[in-house]
This record gives C-alpha cells, structure tokens and sequence, in this order.
C-alpha cells in the first residue's frame, strides 16, 4: 500500500461521513507547535511554495508556527469544526483522540533512526492513516517525525534508579506519560516554549527531548548529564481538515496530497541524516554524556507494553512490522 492509494479511500470516508464544506478556498491556513526554524516549520513553508507554484497561484499557504494558534489539542479541535485548515501535528496528540497511534511510542520499538523510518512507510502503518476521518475527522496525509528521545538532566545519573522522584518535562499526552510513571518519575507535562526556563531554573529536573532541540535550543547549557537513550521514536502526520477536505475538487485534492505526504516525508530524510551530527556536537560538550540501551530501563518497557496492548490493536502489528525491517 501507499500513501496516494491509502488517501483515495480516506477521502472517499470523509466526504460521506462529514458533508460538504466550502469549495474553492484559495488561502489555507496551516498550524504548528514548533518553533520557526525547526525542520518541520521548513517543511510546512516548503509545502506553502510548492502548492501556490503547482496551483498557479491559486492556493496558498500561511504557516502558523510556534503554537500561534493554540496548543495541539486546540489546534485539533480547529481541524474538527473546520476553522483551521492543515496542521503538521505530533501523532502523540492524535493519539489522544485515536489510540491506536499510542502504539508509534513503543519503548525501543525502532533500534535508530533509519529502522523508524522503514516502520513509518511500511502498508501498516499507512494504512492506520484510514481510521481517521472516523475517528477524528480529519484527513492524514502521510508521515514525518523527529528524532529519537533522549534525557536531559540537571544532576548527576548513572542508573535509572537515580531518575527516579524526579520531574521530568514530557510532551502532554498519555503514552510517554505512562512510560516514565512506570520509571517512578514525576512526569511534568509542558509546552515547548516554557522548557528552556523551566530547566534553567529548576522548575523542572530533567527534560525528554530529541537531539535536534537539545542542540539548536541550547537545553545541554542547563544539564549535568546527557543520557543518549534512543527509547522512543516521535512521529508526526499531516493533517488536513475533513470538512475542508470535502470541499475540494478532486484535482485540488491529488495535488495537495501529493505535495503535503512528500514534505512531511522529506522531514524523515533530514533526521536520518543530520541527528548524528546534532548527537556528537551534544556529547563534545562538556556536560557528562552516556549512552545507554534498553536494559537501562529495566521492566519499564514490559510494564509499557503490557498497558499499551489493551489500549491500541495496533501494537502486535508494529512490533511486527518492526521486527521485519530489523537490519
């Protein structure tokens, strides 16, 4: 399966089961949570060009980064009733509404960067792209991400034990939370703009966070230690709302299938190429950095699963697909 077959039949499902919406709109507006210069605010204005030069200039793009236009949850809202356009969107908030993408954050479900993202184009996982406009009403167009998670932190950590009672900033949604409750963390949700005070004052004692950020965002400046753990991949879809979709004309709605699955895919590219070098400039610091496996997190990982097989279907089917793509 692809992501163009995958989307004939998702649009199909959101116009019967949504109706139709305003045809011929010429300005999308499109929403993120990450900041301007992060690679996927460059795949959203990517996207922008492309579709106005493709159109002809008759659509067009205005990106809203940095959570201008509310948190996530907000944002998706705005999908759902239609006042907002598109979105480049964390799955982890998708998952929220549609549980079965909990399962993307399968502790050590990718061993690096390369195996997520053979996991994120295999027919599973685009296929999970069909469940949306039914369950969320919107449309997924494909697949990006960021890199792998790792921790930072402000003291000294040598074991897992040594995180333990310590708040932790995560991402708010349920399966990361779940992951470090089993730790024996005190997990803090925080949006992305309030983390970088909130580690250097110590309102927080650790982050998770991907390497991109801990580098570009100076977060290492305010850490005793980085641990270099891999545990988590952290995807993103592209989202475009249902009763926009409907209002389409199908040419319109190839044409920004097309452009929109190839620039949230070209983000997986740029992980994959550009984290080693964002992980050695981390570790040439002079904070304390160790790199550790799964065995550093004991039972966490069985304990996670066990919880996550019961919420999600999904989850035997990655780990299979994930064992299949092992190279």
């Amino acid at each position: 399966m692809t992501i163009m077959k995958s989307w004939v039949g998702v649009a199909a499902m959101a116009v019967t089961a949504i109706g139709a919406g305003s045809a011929g709109a010429e300005e999308f507006r499109l929403g993120l949570i990450t900041p301007p210069p992060h690679v996927w605010t460059r795949a959203a204005e990517d996207f922008g060009a492309q579709l106005s030069e493709a159109s002809g200039g008759a659509h067009s793009v205005q990106v809203f980064p940095a959570q201008q236009l509310g948190n996530e949850a907000e944002m998706l809202q705005q999908l759902q009733s239609g006042a907002l356009d598109m979105a480049f969107m964390t799955v982890a908030e998708v998952s929220n509404r549609a549980p079965n993408f909990g399962a993307f954050y399968a502790p050590f479900l990718a061993d690096d960067l390369g195996h997520a993202a053979r996991i994120l184009r295999s027919d599973v996982a685009v296929g999970m792209l069909d469940e949306l406009p039914a369950e969320v009403g919107v449309v997924g167009l494909g697949y990006g991400m960021a890199g792998l998670r790792q921790i930072v932190s402000r003291g000294d950590i040598a074991s897992a034990a040594d995180l333990a009672g310590l708040k932790i900033r995560i991402t708010p949604f349920t399966p990361i939370l779940d992951f470090y409750n089993a730790l024996g963390t005190a997990p803090t949700p925080m949006p992305l703009p309030a983390v970088y005070d909130a580690l250097a004052n110590g309102q927080v004692d650790a982050i998770d966070m991907d390497a991109e950020l801990i580098w570009a965002l100076n977060y290492y400046e305010h850490a005793d230690t980085i641990i270099e753990s891999n545990h988590m991949m952290f995807p993103m879809v592209a989202l475009v709302s249902g009763r926009v979709w409907a209002g389409l004309s199908e040419d319109d709605r190839t044409m920004i299938a097309d452009l929109m699955s190839a620039a949230v895919d070209s983000t997986i590219d740029v992980y994959v190429e550009q984290e080693p070098g964002w992980l050695e400039q981390i570790a040439a610091t002079d904070r304390t950095y160790i790199e550790v496996g799964p065995e550093f997190f004991g039972d966490v990982p069985a304990q996670w699963d066990a919880i996550w097989s019961e919420r999600s279907s999904m989850l035997g089917a990655l780990r299979e697909v994930a064992d299949a793509t092992r190279e």
